[in-house]
């Protein structure tokens, strides 16, 4: 095992309140050492990376180690939140996973073209889920090698 920080945030980027409390379901039942942010909107996600307002102080929000992003959320949606990271250089070496419903493949060359690392449907069922969360966990906090 190499040296890694114990814990590893992953900030999740969704409106839907149901989907939030599953993934936090998801990660629990994972096992991973993992501590969720969540936020609503495009908006709050980029305040929370840029440490606007609420979220001035870092122990609030701490950088987090993966984005999970949503395509469809309101003020400023996945897509546009996205081009921000990816054309931040403090932000851009930040891995974007879109975790989203839509099945447009359009949405899916549109994201990778913007700099997404990673395009997953949402699983219909929890148990699929739980086994989404736990891939991306061992993926990108055990296999990958990440900038600190």
């Amino acid at each position: 095992m190499k040296g890694r920080q114990t814990t590893v945030t992953i900030l999740m980027a969704d409106d839907d309140e149901d989907d939030c409390m599953l993934v936090r379901e998801a990660l629990a039942e994972s096992r991973l050492t993992i501590e969720l942010q969540i936020v609503r909107d495009g908006e709050e996600l980029m305040d929370y990376l840029y440490r606007h307002g609420r979220y001035a102080d870092p122990n609030i929000s701490p950088r987090p180690g993966l984005i999970l992003l949503d395509l469809n959320m309101p003020k400023k949606d996945g897509r546009e939140a996205l081009r921000e990271i990816k054309n931040d250089p403090e932000l851009r070496a930040i891995p974007v996973v879109v975790l989203t419903t839509s099945k447009a493949e359009e949405d899916i060359y549109r994201t990778y073209n913007l700099g997404a690392n990673s395009f997953i449907i949402k699983p219909v069922t929890f148990a699929a889920l739980v086994e989404v969360m736990k891939t991306i966990g061992k993926y990108w906090f055990e296999i990958v090698e990440l900038p600190l």
